[in-house]
């Protein structure tokens, strides 16, 4: 198992925000979201957002923290990266 978790540097809703991915599937994204009490509604079509104060836990839980590059390298030839251009609009 490899979930990936960048670091948190995405403001947003008064706090900032990191990443996880699975550079495998979705199946263990969602199982390892699960586990560590994230609600599904945190997933966005290839990523969950997480909350910075989660971050030491998610990384105790398994999580590998890499750097932003190396984190959407791997998610692009994971092949589960969904392009901007393919997201709806909000």
């Amino acid at each position: 198992m490899t979930v990936l978790i960048d670091q948190p540097i995405w403001p947003a809703h008064d706090t900032v925000w990191a990443h996880i991915v699975s550079d495998v599937s979705l199946d263990e994204l969602h199982e390892f979201a699960s586990r560590a009490g994230i609600p599904r509604r945190g997933f966005d079509l290839d990523h969950y957002d997480v909350p910075a104060r989660m971050w030491t836990q998610l990384v105790t839980l398994g999580a590998q923290p890499v750097g932003v590059r190396e984190f959407v390298r791997r998610l692009e030839a994971s092949g589960l990266r969904v392009a901007q251009r393919d997201r709806p609009a909000k």
